[in-house]
């Protein structure tokens, strides 16, 4: 699913981003990638979704190799994950039911696959009673939620959701983080970047750790800051 082989990221003026990092998440995982901030989880992210280029070594992503792959080939890798955001992004000017379909429509497909998908979708995130709302007559849960579907929408293999808490109470917090679990249970790959280290240690799933741009962990169980 994802593999990263001696992978080392540098900006333009020199400064390390990334330093030799190796790890690698197989189908079906689960996985919280945790560290302080300026650690490079973000650089981890955006290797992952092309939407940069490592300096050295190997980045494998659903069966792609991204620093081979194609400007024709991103949009059908890009399609193979969905990403969840610490700000939601939703449309405020389109309900729930509109802003997870506009995901079906940007990658081609049909009214009848829309009609079918997005109830569906915002059902398995407990939102197919509001689907006809807007994001402002919506707590920042169920922004969240309209979020998660919309990123779900066209069945990803792979979701990345990054810092999908932030925004939220901690009751709410931990609502999503285990309906996140139940969609990686249903079979889809999760990634999720968070600095919330009381809920990862109410998940016994694996922690990879990133300490200035180096992997200093890599295990189950518990995590502290």
């Amino acid at each position: 699913m994802i593999t990263f082989e001696h992978v080392s990221k540098a900006y333009e003026n020199g400064t390390p981003a990334l330093r030799d990092i190796t790890f690698s998440i197989e189908d079906h995982e689960f996985v919280f990638l945790v560290g302080p901030s300026g650690s490079g989880k973000t650089t981890i992210l955006k290797l992952i979704t092309g939407e940069i280029a490592g300096t050295d070594g190997t980045i494998l992503v659903n069966g792609y190799d991204m620093n081979r792959v194609t400007k024709r080939q991103k949009p059908k890798l890009r399609r193979s994950m969905g990403i969840v955001f610490q700000d939601f992004r939703l449309i405020e000017d389109k309900d729930a039911y509109q802003n997870v379909a506009v995901a079906m429509h940007v990658a081609g497909a049909s009214r009848k696959e829309i009609a079918d998908r997005v109830p569906y979708v915002l059902e398995l995130v407990g939102l197919k009673d509001r689907m006809h709302d807007f994001p402002n007559r919506m707590s920042g849960g169920e922004q969240q939620r309209v979020a998660i579907a919309r990123a779900l929408a066209n069945n990803p293999k792979l979701l990345i959701a990054d810092e999908p808490t932030g925004n939220i109470d901690p009751e709410k917090s931990l609502d999503l983080m285990t309906l996140l679990d139940h969609i990686n249970e249903s079979g889809t790959t999760m990634l999720v970047v968070t600095h919330e280290a009381e809920l990862v240690n109410r998940f016994a799933k694996r922690v990879i750790r990133i300490e200035n741009g180096a992997v200093t962990r890599d295990s189950k169980g518990w995590y502290r800051e």
